[in-house]
């Protein structure tokens, strides 16, 4: 799963397969964005990643290349507290119940796109916190997982290979997410249907879009609240810090690389 269709790039495809010959090593699916947030990186803004999960084969969902509805909160939540089918104020109200707290004190983090001005009005209107961001709804998402950036919730749209991406990292550390495909046109139907997914209107739960042992892999690009980004020292040498997270086992590794060539 890349986005290699819709960055006009001659590689990344999605179903594209790589590697070596058949019946030479293990069958998996790669689901991948070499830079998660470019418009961030060319205004040198926070959150821009390189971003990998892996899974046995079919364990990821074959998500073409369109829009998913997102909706996502951290661990300790009980099973069933947010929902697509609920609008924003009665997940936000939801959410607030389970955490003890007024509905005016939870945390919304939303894509700064036109397409969420109703969203974002619903929620300016219950009264509660809005984090808007201008790109990289893989980090966005991730920081509900974390209290250090007090993010409660993540809602709204983005691409459904990020979709992905983000429900392998939720995997890994914990958490809920629901996601479901939008389409503007037939031809985005089609290309759906062209990679098996029947039920167009289908509400995905987290196992169903990364299920199995999965492997979730990201590196700074710039810096933000999950990870720094990539630093040149004045010596001529380059530092990233990466995280390596694993479903099975739960374990989250942080690596300090630096690069010398």
């Amino acid at each position: 799963i890349g986005e290699g269709e819709r960055d006009e790039a001659p590689m990344l495809y999605i179903g594209e397969k790589v590697g070596g010959a058949p019946g030479k090593g293990p069958k998996i699916d790669i689901a991948l964005d070499p830079l998660e947030g470019t418009t961030i990186t060319a205004k040198a803004g926070p959150n821009a990643l390189a971003v990998l999960a892996a899974a046995e084969g079919g364990c990821l969902l074959n998500a073409p290349d369109v829009y998913m509805d997102k909706l996502a909160v951290g661990p300790g939540y009980p099973a069933g507290v947010i929902s697509l089918e609920k609008t924003p104020t009665e997940n936000v109200a939801s959410v607030a119940k389970a955490k003890g707290v007024k509905p005016n004190e939870i945390i919304v983090c939303v894509l700064d796109r036109p397409r969420h001005a109703d969203l974002i009005a619903e929620l300016r209107a219950i009264g509660c916190g809005i984090q808007l961001i201008p790109d990289g709804d893989v980090a966005g998402v991730i920081a509900v997982t974390n209290p250090e950036t007090t993010i409660d919730v993540y809602m709204g749209s983005g691409g459904a290979p990020e979709g992905v991406l983000a429900a392998a990292a939720l995997r890994c550390v914990g958490g809920q997410f629901q996601g479901r495909l939008l389409f503007r046109n037939d031809d985005e139907r089609a290309r759906a249907r062209k990679w098996g997914i029947e039920d167009l209107n289908k509400i995905y739960e987290l196992e169903e879009l990364a299920k199995g042992d999965c492997i979730f892999a990201a590196t700074g690009v710039t810096d933000g609240s999950l990870l720094h980004g990539v630093k040149r020292l004045r010596d001529g040498r380059m530092t990233t810090e990466s995280v390596v997270m694993r479903a099975s086992t739960g374990t989250v590794r942080w690596v300090k690389g630096e690069h010398r060539k």
